[in-house]
């Protein structure tokens, strides 16, 4: 299915400018880490998590001030549901049944406090202590970094230095906008977070690869033209088939982030933001560091110096070695 017949879009004219609007987005998403920081969930935190269904409609400010200044309490669902999600960083002693205690001492608190009558058998707990959410912090993290690894050095064996560049860094432009994105909603870093974000990082790279093959496909019938042409025109080739795919995913994951609930909420904005980025970062960002890289350098396959107009004169003249002159007798 083509959307667009012969399209010939200056994708690669506009690359400067998609630098610089990804840079400023960016930067605003690490200042607001930096300064706010990002929310880590219960997975990464440790603390614990209550799901409280209410009988009439629930007080948040009242629940906080039983619980304490480090309660974060929020209306969990639909609010015709009354159900309350109360999440505290505290856990207990940290060996076997002795985490679950915690939530009976919630549900003790809100009980001594008055705040309302509620079903004191919980919707839903989660208790993860800090050893454990430290743990999953750095098997996060190393599965990040090997995925990155295995990318770069999958797409330098099969073309070229500066193309696996410019896939990883696009990828990490990916990765960077939806965190950015994440602590402008204020969403929690979850593991459902990191297995989107994981997600994203092989769907970023699989369409990167997609203008990347069609390259070297362009190479055969371009080999005197400039990296530019190459790249814009490969770009343009595939542009029907990355519309129609970011939007077919973007369509599902949309209904899943409408109708999915609180628990995929996070997964399905960070997957939702991850497609939109990157579509496009293989546009724009990683077609154009792979030219910026790349230099006047040929690539492989691509004959060394010359240019689409040096080829077109030589066909004109029928050769290309000089003229000998006639010597006059």
């Amino acid at each position: 299915m083509q959307i667009f017949k012969t399209p010939n879009f200056d994708f690669i004219r506009w690359r400067w400018h998609a630098l610089a609007l990804s840079a400023l987005i960016i930067g605003a998403g690490l200042f607001m880490i930096a300064t706010r920081g990002l929310q880590k969930g219960v997975d990464f935190e440790g603390g614990t998590v209550v799901i409280l269904k209410f009988n009439e409609a629930p007080d948040f400010n009242r629940i906080t001030g039983a619980l304490g200044g480090d309660a974060v309490v929020q209306q969990y669902g639909k609010a015709e549901n009354r159900d309350v999600v109360i999440r505290v960083r505290r856990v207990g002693e940290e060996s076997g049944g002795n985490l679950s205690n915690e939530v009976d001492r919630i549900i003790a608190m809100l009980k001594a406090a008055n705040i309302g009558t509620f079903d004191e058998t919980p919707v839903k707990t989660s208790v993860v202590g800090p050893v454990v959410g430290e743990q999953l912090r750095r098997q996060a993290l190393w599965a990040t970094v090997l995925a990155m690894g295995g990318i770069l050095v999958y797409i330098a064996l099969r073309f070229q230095f500066s193309f696996a560049v410019g896939a990883i860094v696009a990828t990490l432009h990916d990765l960077l906008i939806c965190l950015a994105f994440l602590a402008f909603f204020r969403y929690d870093m979850t593991l459902n977070v990191v297995a989107g974000l994981l997600t994203i990082t092989g769907y970023s790279v699989n369409d990167t690869i997609v203008v990347f093959d069609r390259v070297r496909e362009n190479m055969r019938g371009m080999r005197r033209d400039n990296l530019t042409n190459i790249v814009n025109k490969a770009v343009n080739q595939t542009l029907s088939r990355t519309v129609i795919t970011a939007g077919t995913t973007s369509l599902s994951v949309l209904a899943l982030y409408i109708f999915g609930g609180e628990v995929l909420e996070g997964f399905a904005f960070t997957m939702l933001v991850g497609i939109l980025s990157g579509t496009y970062s293989t546009v724009f960002i990683a077609s154009a560091l792979a030219i910026i890289l790349q230099g006047r350098k040929p690539l492989k396959g691509q004959m060394a110096g010359g240019s689409s107009a040096t080829a077109t004169a030589a066909a004109a003249t029928g050769s290309t070695r000089p003229s000998k002159r006639t010597k006059v007798s």
